[in-house]
């Protein structure tokens, strides 16, 4: 009896999605599983959060605010080029501010503080739950471990972040207005911030993802950022009403 020939050669490698069908897959990552869709911000936006429930997310998204300096000087060590460096270390003092009292994290801690919250409750992070520690510590180990395509195709949820920003300070402004109007100036100042980060961020995306596997590895990556913030979102909304600790 004759044995058919097994054909052992490999299957050839896919071809990349055009540039256009390439932007269209990153994207609809954001608009099918960016948080704009979680439950917790859906109440946040929609006025239904006690006082407790938004002192206690602000506590809590406050450790992974203080952590975007931190993994963005992981990306800029992994960038080839002075120039691409000096754009990414801008994002480093958009957070940490040029000196003491500016910056991303001193207008959250402003937030905070507007909200009724010390800032060294902010600052000692005893507050801070486990899942959100874990979820945070995740995302940055990703940007020390992983190569510079995926470390920058994670930061794309900056795509999604400026309809989100709006929409926040409309929510807040309606919904909160115990919260004095300057605690909001972390939402405005990221408006502007978010499209133009993801601009630069999304131009190097497109160029960089070659292959097709590339690409595929970009679209992975931005899904793992997404679910990094779903499960902060889960932990601040799965442990119940009330003040944070």
């Amino acid at each position: 009896m004759s044995t058919a020939a097994v054909s052992t050669s490999p299957a050839p490698p896919e071809e990349p999605w055009s540039p256009a069908e390439f932007e269209a897959r990153l994207r609809a990552v954001g608009e099918q599983r960016y948080h704009h869709l979680h439950p917790f911000n859906i109440r946040m936006h929609d006025g239904d959060l006690s006082p407790g429930e938004l002192r206690r997310w602000i506590v809590n998204r406050f450790h992974y605010q203080r952590h975007i300096p931190v993994k963005d000087a992981l990306i800029t060590a992994k960038l080839p080029t002075s120039e691409l460096r000096r754009m990414w270390l801008r994002r480093i003092q958009d957070h940490d501010g040029a000196q003491t009292g500016e910056g991303g994290i001193e207008r959250w801690l402003r937030l905070g503080e507007a909200a009724g919250l010390d800032r060294e409750t902010l600052l000692r992070a005893d507050s801070v739950l486990p899942g959100v520690r874990l979820a945070v510590d995740g995302y940055v180990n990703f940007c020390r471990l992983r190569p510079p395509l995926e470390a920058v195709a994670a930061s794309l949820t900056e795509l999604s972040a400026p309809d989100l920003m709006r929409t926040r300070i409309d929510a807040f402004e309606r919904h909160y207005p115990w919260i004095d109007a300057e605690g909001l100036a972390y939402f405005r100042t990221r408006v502007s911030q978010g499209r133009r980060d993801s601009r630069e961020a999304l131009d190097l995306v497109l160029r960089w993802a070659r292959t097709h596997d590339d690409q595929e590895r970009a679209v992975a990556a931005l899904r793992f950022k997404c679910d990094v913030l779903w499960s902060l979102l889960d932990t601040v909304d799965g442990v119940g009403r009330g003040e944070p600790a």
